[in-house]
């Protein structure tokens, strides 16, 4: 018994500290003076006693139920950053914190960068799952408007075997919207040469045909900025770039597809009549606000 001693003692210890962690946890809505008290996460670590998983238990309830009761999650995003900090240090093997983080820690760039470095250490203790390179690569691109980032880190996560087909295309796609469609195109190409499964090939090169669409149309995007520079107007129609006594171009480029070049009635960007929009991610118009707004923010504050 007395060699077994110190092990109970640091038990009794950590079951001790659990008790309190537990009464601190918030048993009505969160408010915004209500935050737990969250230890640093060495701190946390060097007194788990070998009780690692308990330990990180303890926060990850007090993060669950911190989302569960507030009524606007994200406006505890830093706190809920220091709890699942704590989890995944203490116990960097569990599985749902590191997703947890990346959905609710959302409110600032501060907030998404720390998700950001909790994914990766989900990446290196859990380097065979493609969940956490998605969710990281997401949030280069959506919250930090890092498309060539974003492309970098979903290609790994393409990679995985049991990744959706999906995540090849959107990695293309982050590939044109970055400026490189010739790196988007040699990566489709290399897809549809590799894949054997016809239904996935044509799907790779469905996204390969958008992938010339779009570069046909920023050619004409150019020829449409040598027309404003030439007749200070913008054009009325897709035609007027060949039209006229000095047309900037022989003749229009004809759509891959045989159909249309067309002006989009809301944005009036020179679009496909087929795809009636260009090769590029999709983001709402409040979402791309938004992004500005931090962005800008973020840009003042370093200079």
């Amino acid at each position: 018994m007395l060699r077994r001693s110190p092990r109970l003692i640091a038990a009794l210890v950590v079951v001790g500290v659990t008790c309190v962690s537990f009464q601190n946890l918030p048993r009505r809505g969160v408010a915004e003076g209500d935050v737990p008290f969250v230890p640093r996460p060495e701190v946390a670590r060097a007194f788990t006693f070998g009780f690692d998983a308990l330990v990180a238990d303890v926060y990850w309830l007090q993060a669950v139920q911190i989302v569960g009761r507030a009524i606007v999650p994200s406006q505890h995003a830093a706190v809920l950053g220091q709890l699942i900090d704590v989890v995944t240090t203490v116990d960097p093997w569990v599985d749902h914190p590191y997703r947890f983080a990346a959905v609710w820690l959302t409110d600032s760039i501060a907030s998404v960068e720390k998700a950001n470095q909790i994914l990766e250490r989900g990446i290196v203790h859990h380097p065979d799952d493609w969940r956490n390179r998605f969710h990281l690569g997401f949030n280069h691109f959506f919250y930090l408007a890092d498309e060539a980032t974003a492309a970098d880190v979903l290609e790994e996560a393409a990679a995985f075997p049991d990744a959706p087909v999906y995540l090849s295309r959107l990695v293309a796609r982050l590939r044109a919207s970055s400026g490189s469609l010739e790196t988007a195109g040699a990566f489709l190409l290399e897809l549809i040469q590799n894949s054997p499964d016809p239904y996935t090939r044509a799907e790779y090169e469905k996204a390969l045909d958008e992938v010339e669409t779009e570069r046909r149309a920023r050619f004409l995007d150019e020829a449409r900025e040598r027309f404003q520079e030439r007749n200070g107007r913008d054009i009325r129609a897709v035609e007027e770039l060949a039209r006229g006594p000095s047309p900037v171009l022989r003749a229009i480029p004809p759509e891959p597809n045989g159909w249309e070049w067309t002006l989009d009635a809301d944005s009036g960007r020179i679009v496909s009549s087929y795809y009636r929009r260009r090769y590029e991610p999709a983001l709402h118009a409040s979402d791309r606000q938004r992004r500005e707004e931090w962005l800008g923010a973020r840009g003042r504050q370093g200079s």
